[in-house]
């Protein structure tokens, strides 16, 4: 009777007073004596957020919003003085062997005439037929004709209009099988690209979350723990996409914020998870019970997520300070999905794992949970990183050498890395409006690459911008370089001129980029700029390209010592050392210097082209170095504090440094493999895809994982604090006035280096 009344009993956690000024383990401990009201309010705010943005709607970056530096202040001028122009569509009729002037091949191009004159939307057609003649609308073989014409309202719209019109253009084809027809312009390439970005999308989030259940179910044995990482991620992207449509309306969003949301609320969602889990699983098998190994696990595990998570923050805020719109808005994006996922892993999680207690080693692999309680019997820990890290430790000076040469000779590479933007060459050579680009090009080749000079005043029409318009275009015609301007156009208010001015270095754009900075720095300030008043800029392909880089080299200094110097603080307050924190930037550059190394040789140096699936061109998207240091750099501090956290509670728990650091290496080991599996395969998965800069992306930070999870963490990392022992914890007495963070130490923390005791519950080990 004694033992039923017990179970009806329930007594009211206090918790351990020590934790009492540890926010994670106060966090931990509340959720898991509150789980109904924790995880509830948590779907709840998911919910809600996503239907706020649903709402509220996100508002996008338009295209004359996407500049940087003068090319930002030309595009804002044309936005602001002249209408915007409309789509433009071209349709490419072509015959091996028929020429212009036959029945069969005239007779084709008037059939599509004709179903373009009664098509809806259809404006401004102009074919050979028209009044002006064939000039510019025959080859030079007379083999290819070529029809334009606009589409009817704003050129965001013109994707919704398009397909009546090219129904109308397939039928005349079909009715003329003599000749081939293409069609190729802003709509048709939009509407394709938009489709074939769709399907990247879709394939990559129906393959990564199978992919990253399938990883987890190994790595924990049992199918409802693999789950409740893969529940936190899922809802933590969710929410961010739904909240970040309220940011959009200060600062419009990029298109593709979505996809990088995905990507890194995938990956942190799920380190976070593990990391709590691990430790949690850990605890319970030390004999403590279920709300007290939950407080323990927060206070420890849940106290390295909270350290890593405002790590993360800080390096995605540098993006913020890169003055260039797309990137802001990946860093607003990044950062809330970051603060979500690090948010609930200390509140809903713990409430989660206190509601599931051993229900979470649910749907387990039988032969994967009975090792695991063979290995935990034996007191093994850490697998195949055991041996390597015995080596490393009796070998530090060698390995640390030798991962160090190795690392630099991959990075060395990134030295000769080259940047430029995507061009139509670019894109999938399988797309039908690419073929038709290619046909239409070849036919009526584009000799030269334009640059747009905005010459603003308040009368352009005066005498002395008379004269400056004048001069402007006799020296630009003069100079060896440029050509006449092929276009002269007035705004209908009077202060604004339009100049396309030809780049006659053709389409090589490093030509076009040298003549741009000519007509910038020489022929613009010695005529246009002489008078009173005037502003002039200049945007265009190759304009852009030098602005966007210029931006991000002035930029680089203060973005990598924001991220570097904030990052240097929050690890010498965490771990009260000055060696910790230079040692882990340190090697965090490495790693990301040789995921430099190794895009320069795939995408510039074409290594293994044909296994990614892509046609090298010789250079790297220009937004992806920052991205990828601002990106890895957060998510390699993941492991990084996790593992030293794991190292600094054992040392103070009574350990020598090397004891410590062969602890918390074996007991770590499991986890980060497993999290960084995670992430390289899913970020693999975005090197599947079709477009040149996401396959770009996916193998960078995939790359980087790898290199950070094996070289850098299982011999760089060892090496170097057995190399340097206690100096390792070394505080310069100046900073002994720096704040001690407290909750380190677990009382489950060996004094000894026998590894403890893996889970004696089924597949609770990861």
């Amino acid at each position: 009777m004694q033992l039923k009344r017990n179970k009806k009993v329930k007594e009211k956690y206090v918790g351990d007073p020590a934790n009492d000024r540890n926010i994670a383990a106060r966090a931990g401990r509340w959720s898991a004596t509150h789980k109904k009201t924790a995880i509830v309010g948590w779907f709840a705010f998911v919910v809600v957020a996503f239907m706020i943005g649903g709402s509220v709607g996100q508002k996008n970056l338009e295209d004359w919003q996407n500049y940087t530096g003068e090319s930002a202040t030309a595009e804002a001028a044309l936005h602001k003085h002249y209408k915007p122009a409309p789509a433009n569509e071209v349709v490419v009729v072509q015959s091996e062997k028929y020429t212009v002037g036959d029945p069969q091949f005239d007779n084709a191009v008037k059939a599509i005439v004709d179903n373009l004159e009664g098509a809806p939307n259809v404006v401004n057609l102009q074919s050979q037929f028209s009044r002006a003649g064939p000039a510019g609308f025959v080859s030079e073989d007379g083999h290819t004709a070529r029809l334009t014409f606009d589409i009817s309202g704003k050129l965001e719209d013109a994707t919704d209009k398009i397909d009546p019109i090219v129904k109308q253009v397939k039928s005349a084809a079909a009715a003329n099988p003599q000749v081939t027809v293409y069609e190729v312009g802003d709509a048709t390439v939009e509407k394709e690209i938009e489709g074939l970005f769709s399907k990247d999308l879709a394939k990559a989030r129906n393959m990564s979350l199978p992919i990253t259940l399938f990883i987890l179910f190994f790595a924990f044995g049992a199918l409802v723990a693999a789950g409740i990482p893969v529940l936190l991620a899922i809802t933590a992207v969710m929410a961010t996409i739904g909240l970040v449509a309220i940011p959009s309306h200060l600062t419009p969003m990029d298109e593709s914020v979505a996809e990088v949301i995905i990507l890194i609320g995938m990956a942190v969602g799920v380190d976070y998870s593990l990391f709590y889990i691990k430790r949690e699983r850990e605890e319970r098998a030390a004999g403590r019970g279920d709300i007290a190994a939950i407080e323990a696990a927060a206070a420890t595990s849940g106290r390295a997520v909270l350290i890593s998570g405002i790590t993360v923050l800080t390096a995605m805020a540098g993006m913020l300070l890169s003055g260039d719109k797309t990137f802001i808005s990946f860093g607003i994006g990044t950062m809330i999905v970051v603060a979500i996922a690090m948010v609930g892993s200390l509140t809903v999680l713990p409430a989660l794992l206190s509601a599931l207690g051993d229900k979470l080693n649910r749907g387990r692999i039988p032969f994967i949970a009975k090792r695991r309680e063979r290995r935990a019997g034996q007191r093994e820990v850490g697998g195949a990183w055991s041996w390597i890290v015995d080596v490393v430790l009796k070998r530090p000076l060698a390995s640390a050498v030798l991962a160090t040469a190795v690392l630099v000779a991959i990075a060395l590479p990134a030295l000769n890395m080259k940047t430029q933007d995507m061009s139509a060459n670019d894109l999938p050579a399988n797309l039908a409006t690419i073929q038709a680009y290619d046909k239409m090009d070849k036919a009526f080749p584009a000799k030269t690459e334009t640059a747009t000079v905005v010459y603003e005043n308040a009368d352009v029409h005066s005498a002395a911008s008379k004269a400056a318009i004048a001069e402007f275009s006799m020296r630009v015609a003069n100079t060896k370089g440029f050509a006449a301007p092929e276009e002269v156009t007035y705004s209908e208010d009077g202060k604004v001129v339009r100049f396309e001015v030809p780049l006659v270095g053709g389409s090589d754009m490093d030509t076009a980029i040298r003549e741009t900075r000519q007509l910038r720095g020489e022929v613009i300030p010695e005529t246009l700029e002489t008078v009173p008043g005037a502003t002039v800029s200049t945007t265009g392909g190759a304009a852009s390209s030098v602005d966007f880089s210029d931006n991000l080299k002035d930029r680089a200094p203060l973005i990598f010592g924001f991220v570097l110097s904030l990052a240097f603080l929050l690890l010498l307050i965490t771990f009260r050392s000055i060696v910790v924190p230079i040692k882990a930037i340190i090697l965090n550059l490495l790693s990301v210097a040789a995921a430099y190394g190794v895009l320069v040789l795939v995408f510039q140096n074409g290594w293994g082209h044909e296994l990614i699936g892509f046609e090298p061109n010789g250079s790297i998207a220009p937004f992806l170095p920052m991205f990828l240091f601002v990106i890895l750099f957060g998510l390699s501090m993941d492991y990084h504090v996790f593992i030293l956290s794991r190292i600094k509670e054992a040392y103070d728990g009574g350990m020598s440094s090397d004891d410590a650091v062969r602890f918390g290496i074996r007991s770590t080991a499991g986890v980060v493999t497993s999290a960084a599996v995670v992430m390289v395969a899913v970020f693999a998965i975005f090197g599947s895809l079709t477009f040149l800069p996401m396959k770009q992306m996916g193998v960078g930070l995939s790359a980087a994982i790898l290199i950070d999870a094996t070289i850098i963490r299982a011999v760089l990392l060892p090496a170097t604090m057995k190399l340097l022992g206690d100096r390792n914890w070394y505080l310069p007495s100046w900073l002994e006035w720096l704040p001690q963070v407290k909750g380190e130490a677990s009382p489950t923390a060996p004094t000894a280096p026998t590894a403890p005791r893996g889970s004696e519950a089924q597949g609770a080990t990861v």
